[in-house]
């Protein structure tokens, strides 16, 4: 799947003329990445033969859409995608709002190519709803890391002791082939965007401009002229949406799937509860001298710090630390960060585990659990992870925080992804509530097609809600309470907190249940 990359835009004029060619109904599968001189790459050209101011004046009265969605992103994507291979809603009209020039046109990787340090682990779940919207075809085209084994690692220092706790995961523990794959972000994009061209039915257009404004009229009122002038259209039906480069469209529901600072939850009103972690994340490439097959993680007093197989000997790092220290970070020289990585995964925090008193003491008095039942990973020895031979990419930081939005819907209006919720990326769990976010609001929608509802109906949009929020703050919370556990630093709770997640090691049902929850199999952290 290798295509030279076009960067070719439409002037306005040439844009809306395509919209108009891709609004018409006698046009099935339409894909329009809009490319120089006004017509589409694979875009059906309209059959009139009108100049392109006659098709610009069209454009004005064609009917409004279906769905705007605000953020191409992977989650924004993800949605458009999920809506183009449902039968119910595979023949709705579809505006896509967001300035990345990449929504354009297509773009080719080359495996010789350095990973780029921006990646998502992507769980079962997601990985069984990218199967389904034919997404994920195209990612094994690429360069992805399946890892069916995780080792998470609790030192402690302190009180006269210097030892290290682990938990390992192993996926035959449930039954699976995999935990997770470990994917760059820019693939995820792309895949979404082939299988989009490839198989969509949806009537869309794409507008490269951002949201100015937003209007969403109460039911007794016209939204504008135009919706005036728009046959059998009642009045409160649609969403008057301003973009910066002029345009002015209307839908009968948008979706909110651009970021955590996202416009269109604060356009609409919709409150969130947001916090400070105080703490930076510094993400970067790195190399080794063997392929690295596990995902790895360590919570040191600074922040957690993971290192994830990205594929030919490649891996993530995603380390959490204090604002200043992140910018030293930074900065660094190539072989410093290497070794400070290296310290920070494996060197200098004392006797492995098994070694220390406390550690024999901990694996005597989980020998009872044995009654549980078996656990492949529970016989496993510790393994140090593979040490950081060079930094290979880029290092990028970025700011932690917390935010939940007090309600995903109101009239017409919808929230996905960052928009509604961000998390702290210890479990690397965010992006998946996107994908479930994504994947229930379009079965949701589908649901509503199917009896004639109204798309922007509030009751229908309050079940996506129902379905999504509840389980998205119990994951937020317990996110939340790890970074907060181990955010404390004292003696006494540092020992009892390493000894209680080693003692994990030897529980059979409570490691399966994490991996369940974890992998998207359980909406409730419960034993089952």
């Amino acid at each position: 799947m290798k295509s030279k990359i076009e960067k070719k835009l439409l002037s306005q004029h040439q844009l809306n003329a395509v919209a108009a060619g891709c609004l018409s109904r006698n046009y099935g599968r339409t894909f329009c990445s809009v490319v120089e001189g006004g017509e589409s790459s694979s875009c059906p050209k309209a059959e009139d033969k009108t100049d392109q101011g006659e098709k610009f004046e069209r454009t004005s009265k064609a009917e409004p859409y279906d769905i705007a969605i605000v953020g191409g992103g992977m989650v924004g994507m993800a949605f458009a995608c999920a809506l183009s291979r449902n039968p119910m809603t595979k023949h709705l009209t579809v505006a896509i709002i967001d300035n990345n020039p990449a929504l354009g046109f297509k773009t080719s990787f080359k495996r010789s190519e350095i990973p780029d340090p921006r990646v998502s682990t992507v769980t079962p779940a997601t990985i069984s709803f990218f199967r389904d919207i034919g997404a994920w075809e195209y990612v094994l085209q690429q360069r992805h890391a399946y890892f069916d084994k995780m080792q998470v690692i609790f030192p402690f220092i302190g009180l006269g002791l210097h030892w290290v706790g682990y938990t390992r995961y192993n996926a035959r523990d449930v039954g699976k082939e995999c935990l997770g794959c470990v994917v760059e972000n820019k693939v995820l994009h792309y895949s979404l965007l082939s299988s989009f061209q490839s198989g969509a039915e949806l009537q869309w257009a794409l507008y490269p401009a951002r949201l100015s404004s937003m209007t969403v009229p109460s039911p007794r009122s016209v939204s504008s002229r135009i919706m005036s002038q728009l046959e059998d259209s009642p009045s409160g039906r649609f969403v008057k949406l301003d973009l910066s480069d002029g345009n002015t469209l209307h839908a009968r529901l948008v979706v909110g799937a651009d970021g955590s600072k996202s416009n269109v939850r604060e356009m609409a009103a919709l409150k969130s509860t947001q916090r400070s972690y105080s703490q930076s994340a510094i993400i970067c490439t790195v190399e080794h001298a063997v392929e690295n097959d596990c995902a790895w993680q360590r919570f040191l007093p600074s922040g957690p710090i993971a290192l994830l197989p990205v594929g030919d000997r490649f891996s993530n790092v995603v380390w959490s630390m204090r604002p200043e220290e992140a910018s030293a970070h930074k900065s660094m020289d190539g072989d410093d960060l290497a070794k400070a990585i290296n310290r920070a995964m494996d060197d200098g925090h004392g006797p492995q585990p098994g070694s220390g008193v406390l550690g024999g003491y901990v694996e005597r008095i989980s020998s009872f659990t044995s009654w549980w039942g078996p656990s492949s990973s529970a016989a496993e020895p510790f393994r140090a992870p593979p040490r950081v031979t060079a930094v290979a990419s880029e290092r990028m930081v970025f700011p932690l925080s917390l935010m939940h939005a007090h309600d995903y819907v109101t009239r017409r209006v919808a929230l996905v992804g960052d928009a509604a919720h961000t998390v702290h990326p210890l479990a690397g769990q965010g992006v998946n509530m996107g994908f479930g976010d994504a994947s229930a609001l379009a079965k949701v929608i589908a649901e509503g097609v199917s009896v004639g509802t109204d798309l922007g109906e509030l009751t229908l949009l309050k079940r996506y809600e129902k379905e999504r929020k509840a389980g998205n703050a119990t994951m937020m919370a317990i996110l939340d309470g790890f970074q907060k556990a181990f955010a404390v630093d004292a003696g006494p709770l540092n020992l009892l907190r390493a000894a209680a997640f080693h003692g994990a090691q030897y529980i059979p049902p409570l490691k399966r249940n994490i991996i369940s929850y974890a992998s998207g199999d359980q909406k409730w952290p419960l034993f089952s």
